[in-house]
């Protein structure tokens, strides 16, 4: 396990889980969406964007998380283990929910500066409608790599375990 993406919906726990990953296995993490939004939530270009995500994915070690479809597949192609958080919507809506209340006028830690923490309709949204529309993309494109390490953790027990077991090994 020495390139590890990390993929699931907003509020899956992506960030924090490959924060504690990282740590486990010291091997770097990069949040995407801290690369994709610049202040102000200006969003990088789509040629450039390409290039951040290529170069980081070319590099021997990392842990990346995030979905950013457009770049899914280079980010899929160079892992050798793909972990996807298949959260329940309550739970991931409990999240985003509660993380704009802890990071009401601040920027969270796996975010850009000047990117303060803001809950807009269109991602609440994205979010309630993940597993019915986005999930199933995703697990068909799963059966692609099936050369890769492939990690679905279904619950925060399941979450738990493994970095509990990592930890221990």
């Amino acid at each position: 396990m020495n390139k590890i993406a990390v993929i699931g919906s907003g509020g899956s726990g992506k960030s924090t889980f490959s924060r504690k990953l990282g740590s486990i296995l010291n091997l770097p993490v990069y949040h995407l969406d801290t690369l994709y939004w610049n202040p102000g939530w200006i969003e990088t270009p789509k040629d450039k964007w390409e290039s951040v995500v290529r170069e980081l994915a070319d590099n021997d070690q990392w842990i990346i998380d995030g979905n950013y479809r457009s770049t899914m597949d280079i980010r899929l192609n160079s892992a050798d283990t793909i972990i996807f958080l298949n959260m329940s919507t309550l739970l991931c809506t409990y999240r985003i929910v509660k993380r704009r209340f802890i990071f009401k006028g601040k920027k969270r830690p796996d975010m850009t500066e000047g990117c303060e923490e803001k809950l807009d309709l269109e991602f609440v949204k994205w979010v309630l409608k993940f597993n019915k529309n986005e999930r199933p993309k995703i697990l068909e494109k799963l059966k692609n790599y099936e050369d890769k390490k492939i990690i679905v953790l279904n619950n925060l027990r399941e979450v738990d375990e493994l970095l509990k077991n990592l930890k221990e090994n």
